[in-house]
């Protein structure tokens, strides 16, 4: 949004910041989106009259949710029946499962080779809310959030981390679903009117939209800030230190 927006914001009404990590905190997504692509692509050269997977339906069918419903969710799309199979499938095994499970091989892969550095401006941010007091946590669909964090050398930041495998054991609901944020907001002992909700992905923002929480930022890094601030968001912004 415009300046005159984000000149109405104030963190002293605000207690805790719950942070969405890649595309947000960390430039993950940048990697989990050449892994989708190459899994997809690997996949559906394998059959006929698919047209190859597009950067588009990341955003459209992938980003910001739990990993074997963003496969679930893209091979909707195209009217691909697979069964979804057992967490525990093989990356070679061709159902819900399999696929996911070689996306994620694929990202550890190059997160591992190349590593990963928080975005300039998000680390301002976290050093502005660490000196006026704001809790923070992150919440992340992903179940590698803590091994991003760790690379990136962000980890001690954030007490209360909830990710895909912790929602998966307490069988809690994934975006677009309020209940992840809602359950960091209860970690961190706080009422979720005064958390402020960071999300890039349109599932994320429809998540902060569906909760009772004081605000949802979306953070622009390609969704767009008209499909953000439609599904939800309160304010956009294309950095973090815009709001310090």
């Amino acid at each position: 949004m415009d300046s005159a927006s984000l000149g109405h914001f104030s963190w002293t009404n605000y207690d805790a910041a719950l942070f969405d990590l890649d595309g947000v905190l960390t430039p993950t997504a940048e990697v989990h989106m050449r892994a989708w692509e190459k899994m997809f692509n690997d996949y559906l050269g394998e059959l006929e009259g698919q047209t190859p997977y597009t950067e588009q339906d990341y955003f459209d069918y992938v980003d910001g949710k739990p990993r074997y419903e963003g496969v679930q969710s893209f091979l909707d799309s195209r009217s691909i029946d697979l069964p979804f199979g057992e967490p525990e499938d093989e990356s070679e095994a061709v159902t819900v499962c399999g696929l996911g499970n070689r996306k994620n091989e694929l990202f550890t892969q190059v997160l591992r080779d190349g590593g990963i550095e928080a975005y300039p401006g998000s680390l301002q941010l976290l050093d502005h809310l660490k000196s006026i007091g704001v809790q923070m946590a992150v919440v992340s669909s992903s179940k590698n959030a803590p091994d991003v964090l760790a690379v990136a050398g962000i980890a001690d930041r954030f007490p209360i981390v909830v990710h895909g495998g912790v929602a998966a054991e307490k069988n809690i609901p994934g975006k677009p679903r309020p209940d992840t944020y809602t359950f960091a907001a209860q970690e961190l002992g706080l009422d979720s009117r005064r958390c402020v909700v960071f999300e890039d992905a349109i599932s994320g923002v429809q998540a902060g939209a569906a909760g009772d929480f004081g605000l949802v930022v979306g953070v622009d890094r390609g969704a767009g800030v008209e499909s953000l601030t439609t599904n939800g968001a309160g304010i956009v912004v294309a950095d973090l230190n815009e709001l310090i």
